[in-house]
């Protein structure tokens, strides 16, 4: 349990972090990697040679005798909204920290640079049920009071379940926004609840994984136990095939992940903790603004 000084301490050091990174990193790429997501209408004027026939307002052009073009102005602010997994998998983690932590990173960032842009930003929290909704506000406290949250969160529930989580955004959210779902989705049957979601928001998936879901390490006998269910068991991780095994199931897992988002017409990234996320982010940013 953290303690009152303690959490702010890291909200504190995270805003200085994710400020920084969000003003010289993302400005420009999450500006144009997101720009253009709705046009509102704006007003009518004559029309002028090179306007796009297609948006003639044969109405007022009617009344007046000859052509009138309608013209749009890009909805410059956006929605974004963080889907973030605190379940109790999200608390692993061995060499670089836990999940949870890189998380709770990936989201100041991400919260930061849509403060930065003057976008409003929103969270959910959750595990097999949902632990918190945070509606989307603009401005650097309401960005401060989702990493508050983010570090301080006690879940109730213990395992994941991601269509809970999509299915209420789906929901609770009228509006169109650009959605990151955090998670290592180590969960299935969330594919029905991820196409529905994928068709209303922009989705993107953000994959969190540690090195040791992946790869055992070599150590002989080893208890290991469940995060979410609590079951144990031993294994022998001196067995190059029981190694293998481990990663065949990781890799098998990734890929319907994988599967599951490209079928949906979501993006997905992948992240290890102690990866560079600041490099992952820009590179999908870029390859969006393409």
């Amino acid at each position: 349990m953290h303690n009152k000084q303690e959490i702010l301490k890291k909200v504190h050091a995270l805003e200085i972090k994710s400020k920084k990174l969000a003003r010289e990193l993302f400005t420009g790429e999450y500006h144009s990697a997101f720009k253009g997501r709705g046009m509102s209408f704006k007003e009518v004027r004559e029309y002028a040679p090179g306007d796009d026939i297609r948006f003639i307002d044969w109405n007022v052009s009617a009344r007046f005798g000859h052509p009138f073009s309608k013209l749009f102005e890009e909805e410059r602010e956006l929605t974004v909204m963080l889907l973030i997994d605190i379940s109790n998998s999200s608390l692993f983690g061995t060499v670089h920290g836990r999940k949870r932590d890189t998380a709770t990173e990936l989201a100041a960032v991400l919260a930061f640079s849509a403060v930065a842009n003057n976008d409003k930003v929103g969270a959910i929290f959750y595990t097999d049920k949902i632990e918190l909704f945070i509606p989307p506000k603009k401005g650097r406290q309401h960005a401060l009071y989702i990493i508050r949250e983010m570090i301080a969160l006690e879940p109730k529930g213990k395992s994941t379940q991601i269509s809970t989580a999509l299915k209420y955004f789906n929901n609770i959210l009228k509006r169109a926004s650009i959605a990151f779902v955090l998670s290592d989705f180590l969960d299935a049957d969330f594919e029905n609840a991820l196409r529905i979601a994928g068709k209303k928001h922009d989705l993107i998936g953000i994959k969190i994984y540690d090195k040791t879901d992946m790869q055992l390490p070599d150590a002989g006998l080893l208890q290991v136990k469940d995060s979410e269910t609590g079951n144990e068991k031993w294994i022998n991780s001196g067995s190059p095939y029981i190694r293998k095994k481990y990663e065949d199931v990781f890799f098998e897992k990734t890929n319907e992940v994988v599967l599951m988002f490209k079928k949906a017409g979501c993006d997905l990234l992948h992240l290890k903790t102690g990866d560079n996320y600041v490099k992952v982010l820009q590179k999908f940013f870029r390859s969006r603004s393409k």
